[in-house]
C-alpha cells in the first residue's frame, strides 16, 4: 500500500509545481513585457495582478471547447492532451536534485521525448483539417526538426567533456568548474536554439498572425487550447533548466534546498532572457531562419565539436568558477 502512495505522490509532487511555475511564468511575461513597453500589464485581478493567472486558467477551462465539422475528431482531441503528456514527462530525468526516473542515457530519453512533440504539433494540424493550421504545423515541424541537429552536436560535445551521458556524470564533474567555460561559443548556440525549438520570438514563425493566423492551433479553443499553452510554457522552462544542467550546474554535494534555490535562480534568469529577447528583436523571415541554423550554428558546432574531439580539453584543467550558490 505504502509504495502504491509513493507511485502516486512522487509524479504529483513533480507536476505540481511545474504547473503552477507555468501559471506565475504567463503573469511574469506580462508584467516584463509591461515594464518594458511602458504601461503596467496585469494589474486589476488580485494584489498587483497576482491573480490573473487563475483567471485565466478557470476561463479557459469553463468555457465551451469547440471543434470543427470536418476535423478528425480522435486526434483533434487527442493531441493537446499527448502535448502536455510530453511536456511533463521529459522532467523526470532532471535531477531537482533527485531524478523521478533515474536513467543511463538521460541526455538520450530527453531529446527523445523533445522530438516526440513534434508528433503532436504535425498532427494537431493535420486532424484540425484547415490549411491554415497544416501550414503552420509544416513549418513549425520544419523548424524544430532543423533546430534538433544542432541541439544533439552540441549535447554530443557536452557529452564528451563530461564522460556519460547521465544527468549525474554533469553534476559531478562540473563540482569545481561550470561547462560553460570552456564551452561558451556552444552555450551561446545552445541557448539560441532552445529559443528557436520552443517557438519563442523572434523564432515564433508558427504563429505569424499576418499569415498564418496563429498557427497550428488555430481551430483550438478553450481547454485544448490552454493545454497547449501549459505544454508550450512547461517546455521553456524545461529547456531553461537542461540549460542550467548542462553549463551552469550548481555543486552537487551541497544540500538539497541550497541545490534546488541555486537552479531555480539561475532557471529564472534564463527565462527572463528568453522574455527580454521577446521584448527586444522582431520576428525572423523564415528563410532567416533556416539560414540561420543550416549556414551558422551547423558549420559551427560541428567544427567545434571536431575541436573537443582532437584537443586533450577536461574540466580538472579549467580554472574553477566560483558557483551563484
Amino acid at each position: 500500500m505504502f509504495s502504491l502512495l509513493n507511485y502516486l505522490i512522487n509524479p504529483l509532487m513533480l507536476i505540481i509545481p511545474i504547473l503552477l511555475a507555468v501559471a506565475f511564468l504567463t503573469l511574469l511575461e506580462r508584467k516584463v513585457l509591461g515594464y518594458m513597453q511602458l504601461r503596467k500589464g496585469p494589474n486589476i485581478v488580485g494584489p498587483y495582478g497576482l491573480l490573473q493567472p487563475i483567471a485565466d486558467g478557470v476561463k479557459l477551462f469553463i468555457k465551451e471547447p469547440l471543434r470543427p465539422s470536418t476535423a478528425s475528431p480522435t486526434l483533434f482531441l487527442m493531441m493537446p492532451m499527448m502535448a502536455l503528456l510530453l511536456a511533463l514527462t521529459i522532467w523526470t530525468p532532471l535531477p531537482l536534485p533527485q531524478t523521478l526516473l533515474n536513467v543511463n542515457l538521460g541526455l538520450l530519453l530527453i531529446l527523445a521525448f523533445s522530438s516526440l512533440g513534434v508528433y503532436s504539433i504535425l498532427w494537431s494540424g493535420w486532424a484540425s483539417n484547415s490549411k491554415y493550421a497544416l501550414i503552420g504545423a509544416l513549418r513549425a515541424v520544419a523548424q524544430t526538426i532543423s533546430y534538433e541537429v544542432t541541439l544533439g552536436i552540441i549535447l554530443l560535445s557536452t557529452i564528451m567533456l563530461s564522460g556519460g551521458f547521465t544527468m549525474q556524470t554533469l553534476l559531478i564533474t562540473q563540482n569545481q568548474t561550470w561547462l560553460i567555460t570552456p564551452t561558451w561559443p556552444l552555450m551561446m548556440m545552445w541557448y539560441i536554439s532552445t529559443i528557436a525549438e520552443t517557438n519563442r520570438a523572434p523564432f515564433d514563425l508558427t504563429e505569424g498572425e499576418s499569415e498564418l493566423v496563429s498557427g497550428f492551433n488555430v481551430e483550438y479553443a478553450a481547454g485544448p487550447f490552454a493545454l497547449f499553452f501549459l505544454a508550450e510554457y512547461a517546455n521553456i522552462l524545461m529547456m531553461n533548466t537542461l540549460s542550467c544542467i548542462l553549463f551552469l550546474s550548481p555543486n552537487y554535494e551541497i544540500a538539497p534546498e541550497l541545490f534546488s534555490m541555486n537552479i531555480m535562480t539561475k532557471t529564472c534568469l534564463l527565462s527572463l532572457g528568453f522574455l527580454w529577447i521577446r521584448a527586444s528583436y522582431p520576428r525572423f523571415r523564415y528563410d532567416q531562419l533556416m539560414h540561420l541554423l543550416w549556414k551558422n550554428f551547423l558549420p559551427i558546432t560541428l567544427a567545434l565539436y571536431l575541436f573537443y574531439l582532437s584537443t586533450p580539453i577536461t574540466l580538472s584543467s579549467v580554472p574553477p568558477v566560483p558557483d551563484l550558490g
